[in-house]
């Protein structure tokens, strides 16, 4: 059974750091790409970064570029999320997801449960 545990989300101020970490069990981690997904109330989920854990090929959203850095340690079979240079606009409820990187960002099948980010302005 695929399962993805998010961790790391917190109250921080703007211009602050945090970083969350995504441990997935129940499949071949190298064969996946691992990422997030951010969503507000009112507005759609949208896709942040996603690492392909095979060749380690990291994709970002135009609005995490620069700031947000995704980072893969296939022993322990987790993704981390460091994110630097917050924003009150970064407040959402960040989801970890997986897939084949062919699936991404737009039919990710796989999802853990939502850790959230509140960045005070």
């Amino acid at each position: 059974e695929v399962q993805l545990q998010a961790f790391g989300g917190g109250l921080v101020q703007a211009g602050g750091s945090l970083r969350l970490s995504c441990t997935a069990t129940g499949f071949t981690f190298a064969f996946y790409a691992i990422g997030w997904f951010r969503q507000t109330p009112g507005k759609e989920r949208e896709w942040v970064t996603y690492i392909s854990n095979g060749d380690g090929t990291t994709y970002y959203a135009d609005s995490v570029k620069g700031r947000f850095t995704i980072s893969s340690d296939n022993a322990k079979n987790t993704v981390y999320l460091q994110m630097n240079s917050l924003k009150p606009e970064d407040t959402a409820l960040y989801y970890c997801a997986a897939d084949f990187v062919s699936s991404w960002p737009t039919n990710v099948g796989f999802w853990g449960q939502g850790t959230q980010v509140t960045v005070s302005s």
